[in-house]
């Protein structure tokens, strides 16, 4: 294994000693749609093995969701390629330049981040998403994904490399890991730091804790997403009912639903029973507060502190009242992940004191938070969500993949 490994690593590190011209990147990025299109039945049929699998491991219902490849999901994977193949190439722009009055000439350049490894769970689709994203931003990829889709991922990723064979390019810019050992995921984080430059995890609590307590490598990512709902003083309630039915109940697996709604104390008389039992109608639980139990008329269950923490991934939702929007901001702070938390009011200055005081990396008005996701950003697809206090924050796409660096040039200077 540890033989494999580094030759991965050193393979990588060759693949992105090349530069690839913009041209060719679309080029090999549109082979790749062609390849995905016309070998569906393939894709569906590996994908099957991994369905299998999963039955007979018993595998909770959320992650045999997320396994799912059918045409439908082949029909975004290819539409999601499209979007990227239409964005800007991210690399060797300039941000900024300027001349300096002893004569230097500055110029802020984007630059390739470098080898990145993808260690993910359950979602196939992310093969072709971090693999594109991380191609077209000219970082090699190294791809660790579980092994529930192990056949799935595999050939995404044998199709890919066959689009750059296909176009005279280092197939190693994207490598799969055929190992399906979780040493190998030890032996990433704490023995590849001369081949890669960035780890990102993308699944559950489990693994990114593991990744951020081992990793000797820079990290981006996000641990949970314990996204919040704020219904304000001055929110409408067809709105309230509308936006938190969506944000907790359209995908309750995805790092972007809510998991707690925060009720400003004077709305719930009017405001407790429709929302609630808008979700409750639709097979959610409901974990409130006292006062939450007080006005809820549906079946409750009572909160506990733990409950603020919980970010749930299934149709349950805790429910807290608050005084006022210092009170909602201060529980968001506590206990959010700095992931995705939304207000819902029609007083703009509430809005604009929730946006500045939040400390998420994507904040919300009157906005369901299902739309965290680098798709519906415009980005084409994401690498993840980063909630780290550093960028990159929010949804990592193409652009968010690049780094810079400093160009400086003059006729002969030297510094006094």
């Amino acid at each position: 294994m540890k033989g494999y490994l580094f030759k991965l690593g050193k393979n990588a590190r060759r693949a992105f000693s090349k530069s690839i011209k913009s041209k060719i990147k679309d080029k090999v990025l549109k082979d790749y749609c062609d390849l995905i299109s016309k070998n569906q039945s393939r894709i569906i049929f590996e994908n099957q093995k991994d369905l299998k699998k999963a039955k007979e491991k018993k595998l909770k219902d959320n992650i045999t969701k997320r396994l799912l490849i059918d045409e439908r999901k082949i029909f975004q994977i290819i539409n999601s390629l499209k979007t990227i193949i239409k964005l800007k190439d991210p690399v060797d722009q300039t941000l900024e330049k300027w001349k300096r009055p002893n004569g230097l000439k500055i110029e802020k350049k984007t630059t390739s981040i470098g080898v990145i490894a993808i260690i993910y769970e359950s979602r196939p689709n992310v093969t072709s998403d971090v693999a594109s994203l991380c191609f077209k931003s000219g970082n090699p990829v190294i791809l660790k994904g579980g092994s529930e889709a192990f056949f799935s991922n595999r050939i995404f990723t044998n199709l890919f490399r066959k689009s750059l064979k296909k176009n005279n390019v280092d197939e190693n810019y994207v490598q799969f890991i055929n190992y399906k050992n979780r040493k190998v995921v030890n032996f990433l984080l704490t023995k590849m730091v001369d081949y890669i430059d960035v780890i990102i995890p993308r699944g559950g609590k489990g693994l990114v804790k593991k990744v951020q307590k081992l990793s000797k490598i820079p990290i981006i990512g996000h641990l949970e997403g314990i996204c919040h709902t704020y219904i304000d003083k001055n929110a409408t309630l067809s709105m309230a009912k509308k936006i938190t039915l969506n944000a907790k109940l359209r995908n309750t697996a995805i790092c972007g639903a809510t998991e707690t709604i925060l009720i400003h104390q004077n709305l719930l008389k009017n405001f407790c029973n429709p929302v609630l039992s808008n979700l409750e109608d639709q097979g959610c639980k409901i974990i409130g507060d006292n006062k939450i139990k007080k006005f809820y008329k549906g079946k409750i269950k009572a909160a506990k502190i733990s409950d603020w923490s919980k970010e749930y991934l299934s149709s349950t939702i805790s429910v807290k009242s608050v005084k006022n929007i210092n009170d909602a901001i201060d529980h968001i702070n506590k206990y959010g992940t700095m992931h995705t938390d939304a207000i819902i009011t029609k007083n703009i200055n509430s809005a604009k004191k929730f946006f500045k005081e939040i400390k998420s990396s994507i904040a919300m008005h009157n906005t369901s938070t299902q739309f965290a996701d680098g798709g519906e950003f415009g980005f084409g697809g994401e690498i993840g969500i980063s909630t780290n206090t550093l960028p990159p924050r929010g949804p990592v796409g193409l652009n968010q993949l690049v780094s810079y660096k400093y160009q400086v040039s003059s006729n002969g200077k030297i510094r006094k």
